[in-house]
């Protein structure tokens, strides 16, 4: 037993000092388990860092989206020729009198 007790000694001898501190060695301990263990660790910040990142860039686009649907909107409501087209362009409408006509290229 004392011969093991004296290889215990000289590996703790080798720490300075400060680290042996009980508080310290606590400190240390507990930083540790908050930076790898928690359930917020270094990693899932990081991780949720960068989706909030990439949740910013999504809502800046979809404003400007929703800006350019909105200033449709009102020109299609405030022109009747305007809503005509649109409607015969994007949902092939026609007149009772009309027939329609879609080309499609062919794919080689």
């Amino acid at each position: 037993m004392p011969g093991s007790f004296v290889a215990v000694k000289k590996i703790l001898d080798r720490i300075p000092a400060r680290l042996r501190n009980r508080y310290c060695a606590t400190g240390l301990g507990l930083l540790c388990w908050i930076a790898f263990f928690d359930r917020n660790d270094a990693w899932t910040t990081y991780k949720n860092s960068r989706e909030l990142g990439r949740m910013i860039e999504q809502k800046e686009f979809y404003t400007t989206e929703i800006e350019k649907t909105k200033g449709k909107l009102h020109l299609l409501s405030s022109d009747k020729a305007l809503l005509e087209k649109f409607a015969r362009e994007e949902y092939l409408m026609k007149r009772d009198n009309e027939d329609i006509f879609v080309l499609v290229p062919e794919k080689r």
